[in-house]
């Protein structure tokens, strides 16, 4: 099954936000470190890079994956499920990364608008993925059950995922803030690459979620909703 144009193009925009993220904290920044008795804005660096490609970007290609997956039901299930696992999973240790830069730097931690929503978003993508490994996968609801529960499953999944991603958009600018209050210039290379990572950033978002709710084009093309049939 060809991916379909909509899908490429969000494609596309993950790997140049990929591309920017690494640019701006390998190069900008000076790379990652998950210890560094020095320097420890090597620590915090391994937070947007592990918000942005384990956690959104992964998470993108989850919720995409009904429609972009050529397998059978069960295949894209369990590959849907995999994958919002994995994206968990990194997400989660980005945001240890950024309690330990805080922690190690004697900085408080929870006191901004960034910071409440971006773990709101993790807690609520691990609740929604219990919620839908125990409805969906095992032990698994009754037919009914299910068929009533799929459009708040994947209603409260795209909510989730646009949690995350204003999240990502505050990080970039509280961090930008920060910089720039630091003397970072307002125009200069690193000052707009951040802008344009954060504006690549959503319109990603933006081309997955109108990619995903999309009404399918035939009858055998498997929308977001395809997990009915489970």
């Amino acid at each position: 099954m060809a991916v379909p144009a909509p899908a490429k193009a969000a494609r596309a925009l993950a790997a140049t936000a990929a591309a920017l993220v690494l640019l701006w904290c390998v190069h900008f920044r000076g790379g990652l470190a998950l210890s560094s008795p020095t320097n420890k804005g090597l620590i915090f660096n391994v937070h947007p890079v592990l918000m942005l490609i384990g956690f959104i970007i992964t998470g993108s290609e989850a919720i995409m994956s009904y429609k972009t997956l050529p397998w059978n039901h069960d295949t894209n299930k369990m590959v849907h499920l995999i994958l919002h696992a994995v994206a968990l999973f990194l997400g989660s240790f980005g945001v240890y990364a950024a309690f330990k830069f805080h922690n190690e730097s004697g900085i408080d931690n929870l006191y901004s608008l960034h910071s409440w929503v971006g773990l709101g978003a993790i807690i609520l993508y691990g609740l929604q993925w219990l919620s839908g490994f125990s409805t969906f996968f095992f032990p698994g609801a009754s037919p009914t059950v299910r068929r009533a529960l799929l459009p708040w499953h994947a209603r409260a999944g795209l909510l989730v995922y646009v949690l995350a991603l204003l999240a990502a958009e505050l990080g970039f600018l509280e961090k930008l803030t920060f910089l720039q209050a630091a003397g970072l210039g307002r125009y200069s290379s690193e000052a707009l690459l951040v802008n344009f990572t954060a504006l690549v950033v959503l319109l990603m978002g933006a081309s997955v979620v109108l990619y995903v709710t999309a009404p399918a084009q035939n009858e055998h093309t498997l929308g977001y909703s395809a997990v009915h049939k489970s």
